[in-house]
């Protein structure tokens, strides 16, 4: 088993994709098959398996999550770093902040409009942390 740390530079908030860093970094073998976990150590940002080929799709996720949990909404209290603090927590909890890949000779057996994707919730630039962790 091994583990690797991908640091992740956001622009604000939507989605980054990760799926190139995540391979390189993976080192994954040649031969056999294994499992990739990866873990964003985050509260207000969130790991998803989305489509790869259309960016309206990501638009859409976005447009869908602002309706669902708009940032300021009077019900929450928790608002210590700003109107986008508490929404982006919730955000966080109704995706994941981890998944498992199967990976098999080397490559990740995501179908062939998969890829991963890093989603900051936050309106401001943050550096996120991600782990990934090897287990053949």
């Amino acid at each position: 088993m091994k583990q690797v740390e991908l640091t992740v530079e956001t622009s604000g908030r939507g989605l980054v994709n990760i799926t190139e860093q995540i391979s390189a970094m993976a080192d994954l073998p040649s031969a056999g098959c294994g499992l990739l976990h990866i873990f964003v150590s985050h509260t207000s940002a969130s790991l998803i398996i989305q489509e790869n080929a259309d960016p309206n799709v990501r638009k859409d996720l976005d447009a869908f999550f602002a309706r669902l949990v708009p940032d300021g909404d009077p019900i929450f209290t928790h608002i210590d770093e700003g109107p986008d603090d508490m929404s982006a927590h919730v955000r966080s909890v109704l995706t994941a902040t981890h998944l498992t890949v199967p990976f098999r000779e080397g490559r990740m057996a995501l179908g062939a409009w998969q890829g991963i994707y890093l989603w900051e919730h936050r309106a401001q630039p943050h550096t996120r942390q991600v782990i990934i962790t090897v287990a053949e």
